[in-house]
């Protein structure tokens, strides 16, 4: 029972498609998430703003040392806390993403410039920057940036510590490193990046080397919101070439699927609907068949594929006619020849029916023999390798045998062979079955002691194989129909049912699998008289 599965016609997401865009999809996300791994490029950032920052701090330092200290003993410098508040005021006062926080050697806090006095003597404290309100698609990047972030490993300079005090704390382990405490660098939690550097507050005049004129410290902290915009305009910018490529990436799949994927489903209706026994020939898109490239070879190879298999089988069904035509005469003389043998008595009659009977018999045993053959034929040379042969030692060994079986009035064989060797591509047995037809057929076409010629020669890239005898010829409009299954045309006198009309059909069918070719004319004379019959056959040199 067929099977009535078939392919379907249209699909938009073909598994084709799905692994195109996958094979394209990973190298872009990969490369991505490298683009987004920006731990070196954030590093050099941060390095510049700490640096940046050390250096306000030491100017500050520098002027609260000169100015904000009282040396009352050499030995013990003191740092007047009032003018210290006063000055600090005065230099963070142009910098308001800054804060300055001063510290007594015991660790106490003596200032701070977020701390100022209001009116009527009033302290209020002012924040040292508002967080910055974020749109969406900020909160997006920068959301999606630290998932990512956080599944890569980290190489660079920066290390994640938490701390109670913060969401995230970061400390950038820089080349510029002093013999005071190293710059910190954290996150809060309303996700504000700040930058704090540590320097000590000293008279210049009074500095030791044990660091025992140190009247305090410096702590400053500032907003690194120039690090956060550059590193968000970067993200920003790579996202949105990743999704123009990923768009163009999906573009060129669903291209590549329209003209890969669908012709090769069309090809595979195609197919079906050949095997359904819907389509012969032409069955294959014109557009499909146009193409330059492989999609085009698998439709031309798909079309000619069919054409083939068709042409194939109306030849077995015409073999099917002609078998059932040629066993049906034999089979209707048998019967004939058996009904009449019941009605008569004459012995003699009986006897010639019986011989009429007998050759049928024979006749059908032949034409049995020869059709078996003859359907093998395809189906063993199909499975068969070709191997080189030579073809010198065959005729001459054909040759020696039909010498050797001869009988009185037979024809004489003679060769034409060169001395080295002709080699062709092909099935030896089947090779010699064919030179045994041809040399058969001459045989029985041959005068009494007539003479049969042999010839072998190489002609350019083929070798050439020819079989010439000395018979009345053939009729010229009946120079292809020799090879037709069932040829009847036979020599006066032969016995009946000797030859099936096989012979010269199944060795073209022979000659043209191994890819040669095999012709029949006419030998004649100067005034165009005709001295026999010559059967050619030229095979590819190995």
């Amino acid at each position: 029972m067929p099977d009535s599965r078939k392919p379907r016609r249209t699909r938009w997401v073909s598994p084709l498609l799905r692994r195109v865009l996958l094979v394209n999809f990973v190298p872009l996300a990969l490369l991505l998430a490298a683009l987004l791994y920006l731990d070196q490029y954030q590093d050099g950032l941060l390095e510049a703003e700490v640096a940046a920052l050390r250096e306000q701090a030491r100017i500050y330092a520098g002027a609260l040392g000169e100015s904000a200290v009282r040396v009352t003993d050499p030995n013990n410098p003191v740092l007047v806390t009032d003018l210290a508040r006063r000055l600090l005021g005065r230099l963070t006062e142009p910098t308001p993403d800054a804060e300055a926080q001063i510290f007594a050697p015991d660790g106490a806090l003596i200032a701070d410039s977020r701390v100022r006095e209001g009116p009527g003597g009033a302290v209020q404290a002012e924040p040292l920057l508002p967080s910055i309100e974020r749109g969406p698609v900020m909160r997006f990047v920068g959301r999606l940036y630290d998932r990512v972030l956080a599944l890569l490993p980290h190489t660079g300079n920066t290390q994640v510590e938490t701390g109670p005090e913060t969401a995230e704390e970061l400390r950038l382990n820089s080349s510029d490193r002093s013999h005071l405490a190293p710059p910190i660098i954290r996150r809060t939690e309303d996700g504000r990046l700040l930058v704090t550097v540590v320097e000590p507050i000293v008279r210049g005049e009074l500095m030791g080397h044990d660091g025992s004129s140190t009247v305090g410290e410096l702590r400053l902290t500032r907003d690194a919101r120039e690090v956060e915009d550059s590193l968000f305009a970067v993200r920003t910018s790579i996202l949105g070439l990743f999704f123009l490529a990923l768009v163009l990436t999906v573009l060129l799949s669903w291209y590549l699927s329209l003209t890969i994927a669908r012709p090769i489903l069309l090809l595979a209706d195609v197919a079906h609907d050949m095997r359904e026994g819907r389509g012969r020939t032409g069955t294959v898109p014109k557009t499909l068949l146009r193409r330059g490239d492989e999609i085009g070879e698998l439709g031309q190879a798909l079309s000619a594929s069919a054409t083939a298999l068709w042409a194939r089988m109306d030849a077995i069904e015409r073999f099917a006619a002609d078998v059932a035509h040629e066993i049906k005469n034999p089979l209707s003389s048998i019967r004939s020849a058996i009904d009449t043998l019941h009605r008569i008595t004459d012995p003699r009659q009986q006897q010639r029916l019986l011989a009429i009977i007998q050759e049928d018999v024979v006749r059908l045993d032949r034409l049995i023999t020869d059709i078996s053959d003859a359907s093998r034929v395809d189906a063993e040379l199909s499975r068969t390798q070709t191997e080189p042969v030579d073809v010198v030692p065959i005729i001459a060994a054909l040759a020696e045998i039909a010498d050797a079986t001869r009988q009185d009035g037979d024809a004489h064989i003679d060769i034409d062979i060169p001395d080295q060797k002709l080699v062709v591509q092909a099935v030896e047995g089947r090779l010699v079955q064919v030179l045994r037809n041809l040399i058969g057929n001459a045989q029985s076409f041959s005068p009494r002691e007539g003479r049969i010629h042999l010839r072998a020669r190489e002609t350019g890239g083929t070798v050439e194989l020819a079989v010439e005898d000395e018979g009345p010829g053939i009729p010229d409009g009946n120079l292809e129909h020799v090879f037709d299954r069932f040829y009847s045309e036979r020599p006066a006198g032969e016995k009946f049912g000797k030859h099936s009309g096989l012979g010269l059909s199944i060795s073209r069918q022979i000659v043209e699998a191994l890819r040669g070719r095999i012709s029949a004319e006419n030998r004649r004379d100067a005034a165009g008289r005709v001295l026999g019959a010559r059967f050619v056959v030229r095979l590819p040199r190995a």
